[in-house]
């Protein structure tokens, strides 16, 4: 039997509603591991070096993120390759990488294009 078109807008509704409720708890833990990882899970630790005023970091000798508000393409090459000083962390999980890259991105107010 069809559903009465009302009732097929309105269980489209609230089916749409709970996926967005979904993704902003999957958007808020990867941005919750992303700031774990940068302040004491990646060794070593990103807030040793780095300053971000949203991680309470005041690192001296890597640049102030919140000065030059890298995106999460930038963070996530840097965390890969390495950069100046910076060591490559090999040792993150694609998903932790991309955390923290979203994370730094978006503490600094720069575009997510990751």
């Amino acid at each position: 039997m069809p559903r009465p078109p009302l009732l097929a807008a309105s269980l489209l509704l609230v089916s749409a509603g709970a996926f967005g409720a979904n993704a902003d708890a999957v958007d808020a833990a990867e941005l919750a591991l992303g700031k774990r990882l940068f302040t004491q899970s990646a060794v070593p630790a990103c807030a040793l070096c780095h300053t971000l005023r949203d991680a309470g970091s005041e690192g001296a000798v890597g640049p102030v993120l919140d000065e030059i508000k890298p995106d999460a393409d930038r963070v996530t090459k840097a965390l890969r390759n390495g950069l100046g000083n910076m060591p490559a962390f090999k040792t993150l999980s694609e998903a932790e990488i991309k955390a923290l890259a979203r994370y730094v991105s978006t503490a600094t107010g720069a575009a997510a294009s990751n």
